[in-house]
């Protein structure tokens, strides 16, 4: 499906434009940019010198994979790049179009390239959602040239796309514009007579654009979309003007645009910088990056199955009765609900940030490591069951055997000098002692026991 062609099967004429726009068309619409002179953001990319631009103003393009975040302009770039070296531009979104619409394209691609030797650009938007089959059916055509393949996907691609595919694109990650480069594009649209909004006479505040393009988020359609629904609305004043307040601007963008997909890599961005937040005790960062999940529609039973985890990870043995407090605070929570259910998040994500650090709970995998790589050894004599059968007792030969075991509680401060491992393995040491808060108490009493009966 060629996205900007009003006749599918007309693959010899010139493409048009994407500046020949309808002033029914959303401004957004209007003033996507058509060359990598109005393109705004990924300098890391497209500036002067980077290694996309000069692949563009040679016009020698391999396939392409372009990794982020919605709206940070992978669409618009791929269609720039076909414009600045003159290729045809055919679009399949993996949503709705399989490996019939990749053949139709196919179709046209060749056929475009024998009338007239014009490349083909194969713009697949959400690249990821198509399985293994439909991905391995690009690589025969990526082989032979007939398309160059431009990818849009907002997953890890590292996950998401064959190993096949990977090893013949180019992967370039975008990122989310900032504010500046929002603001820039408003502007131009502002100034623009033949696509904006240039020719009708608006005057906008210094603090409605920079709220339209802070509350954006990064999404210049957003801001845009957000911009025009404050000019349509706003009453020409008594010297013909349209003027744009702070006022109308907030009415016009009244939520802010949150960059975050729960089922993306921003998820799990945001619960490691909320993790390390409170490994690191600031809950003050920790409330922040928990608020900015929640924000974004995270369900608060994940992050309280996350506390629960660092409870016993990260606090640990440092303050044992951690993980009991957000356990009751998650009960507390789920009889509640929201919001004053923040409460409860609120006092498991501060408490387990002002908590002691332990990590020794890790011993459990250092020990099992060693039972993996070397197998279970033999219990030691004085440490078998005494009252197990008899009969096969006495005939192996075994009957007395826990007869050397030391019973602690008959010592003083019940501890007694005594090998608990198996012999092969009795120096081995998979614990580590935290020294801070109550584990720092307990290992403290048990070097004192130690001592003592030395």
């Amino acid at each position: 499906m060629d996205l900007f062609n009003t006749n599918p099967s007309d693959t010899s004429s010139d493409q048009p434009s994407m500046s020949q726009t309808d002033s029914s068309e959303p401004l957004a619409t209007r003033m996507r940019p058509q060359s990598l002179s109005e393109f705004a953001g990924q300098e890391h990319l497209v500036g002067e010198g980077k290694m996309l631009r000069r692949m563009i103003e040679s016009g020698v393009i391999g396939s392409l994979i372009f990794y982020g975040p919605p709206s940070s302009g992978k669409t618009t770039l791929a269609n720039v790049i076909s414009k600045e070296i003159k290729a045809s531009f055919q679009v399949i979104n993996a949503v709705l179009d399989g490996i019939k619409e990749l053949r139709s394209v196919v179709e046209k691609a060749e056929k475009l390239k024998k009338l007239n030797g014009r490349k083909t650009i194969l713009f697949v938007d959400e690249i990821h959602r198509w399985n293994k089959a439909q991905q391995d059916a690009l690589l025969p055509h990526l082989e032979s040239g007939i398309i160059t393949l431009v990818g849009a996907t907002t997953e890890n691609p590292f996950y998401s796309l064959v190993n096949p595919l990977l090893s013949r694109c180019q992967l370039f990650e975008l990122h989310p514009l900032n504010q500046g480069e929002v603001r820039r594009m408003l502007v131009r649209a502002l100034e623009d007579e033949e696509k904006g909004l240039g020719s009708v006479d608006i005057k906008v505040e210094k603090e409605a654009l920079d709220h339209l393009a802070e509350y954006a988020g990064g999404d210049v359609r957003n801001a845009l979309n957000a911009l025009e629904v404050a000019v349509l609305s706003t009453k020409k004043s008594e010297d013909d003007n349209i003027n744009i307040t702070l006022s109308i601007a907030k009415e016009s963008i009244q939520r802010r645009n949150v960059r975050y997909d729960r089922t993306g890599d921003e998820h799990y961005h945001y619960a490691s910088a909320f993790i390390k937040s409170m490994r690191g005790s600031d809950p003050d960062a920790a409330l922040y990056w928990m608020n900015a999940m929640l924000n974004g529609g995270d369900d608060p039973n994940f992050i309280f199955r996350r506390l629960l985890i660092f409870a016993s990870e990260d606090v640990g043995i440092g303050e044992p009765n951690a993980l009991s407090i957000v356990n009751s605070c998650h009960e507390a929570f789920l009889k509640t609900g929201m919001p004053e259910g923040m409460y409860f998040l609120s006092h498991a994500c501060i408490y387990l940030a002002l908590c002691p650090k332990s990590n020794s709970t890790k011993a459990i995998f250092e020990a099992r490591s060693e039972i993996e790589n070397y197998g279970v050894q033999e219990v030691p004599a004085y440490l078998k069951d005494k009252t197990a059968n008899k009969v096969s007792a006495r005939y192996l030969g075994v009957e007395n055997a826990s007869k050397d075991y030391k019973y602690p509680h008959a010592y003083p401060g019940n501890w007694v000098e005594q090998k608990y491992l198996p012999h092969k393995i009795d120096h081995k040491k998979f614990y580590e002692a935290g020294v801070e808060g109550r584990e720092g108490l307990l290992i403290k009493r048990l070097n004192e026991l130690k001592k003592r009966s030395t």
